[in-house]
């Protein structure tokens, strides 16, 4: 953590990549076993937009890639938690004030016009695990901005969707009963609910990203949010159900 503030205070690059291996890191150590399905593309910058069901989910995803999170204003509030966003260059919205929504997604799309790999958590709170919740179109005008990344010359920023399952734990699959005690939602305690998790042995969770789709290609934010929640979606229950489906 130490090294990491250095890091972005100095405005070294290693400021994106070391919570990257940090996260790696974290989740051998608490037996996090991540399989990832898709690629992220590794040409420009990326708009992540993906379902949320648990803490975990951040750890999970930072293992793909060097990534940053838009997180709700309260997240800056937690102690140790706040801390942790801050140092991997989150982004903090209220959104229950639009003017503030808009200005944030102003900083998006300039955090894409120079290079980043941003995730939107586009429900807006995290789910049971065992459905997809109605996404939320206000954070998506930051696809209007159409941002090219720092070089005029460098390619456009594009999204891809992401489906995050968490499909074993010990070993055996987990049942739609049992994905509420792998989800963090509502009121649950974290810590208690962090201790209940890792205490239940390993857990495998299944990242599905899918190609890439130029964000200028997209009329507008709403067609943006249906695009990706319908994506999302297909993808979560071919997950879910462990079967693919027709396109």
């Amino acid at each position: 953590m130490l090294i990491q503030y250095t890091c972005l205070k100095l405005g070294l690059r290693q400021a994106k990549t070391l919570p990257h291996g940090y996260h790696k890191f974290v989740c051998r150590l608490l037996g996090i076993r991540v399989h990832v399905s898709g690629t992220l593309d590794p040409t420009g910058p990326v708009l992540l937009v993906s379902n949320h069901v648990s803490w975990l989910d951040i750890p999970a995803l930072s293992t793909i890639a060097p990534i940053s999170f838009v997180a709700k204003s309260e997240v800056g509030t937690w102690p140790f938690v706040s801390l942790l966003a801050k140092l991997q260059r989150s982004v903090f919205v209220d959104r229950s004030r639009r003017t503030l929504v808009k200005d944030k997604a102003g900083e998006i799309a300039e955090r894409l016009a120079q290079g980043d790999n941003i995730v939107l958590f586009a429900e807006g709170t995290s789910s049971d695990g065992n459905r997809i919740l109605p996404f939320r179109s206000s954070l998506f005008s930051a696809a209007s901005f159409s941002p090219k990344a720092a070089n005029d010359n460098g390619p456009d920023a594009v999204v891809q969707t992401i489906a995050i399952t968490y499909t074993h734990l010990h070993g055996l699959p987990i049942l739609r009963h049992e994905r509420p005690l792998v989800a963090w939602y509502g009121e649950m305690d974290m810590l208690s609910h962090a201790w209940n998790v890792l205490k239940s042995g390993p857990l495998d969770v299944t990242i599905r990203l899918g190609a890439p789709i130029p964000l200028a290609s997209l009329r507008d934010r709403k067609e943006l949010a249906a695009f990706s929640e319908a994506q999302v979606r297909q993808y979560y229950i071919e997950q879910v159900t462990a079967r693919n489906r027709a396109a």
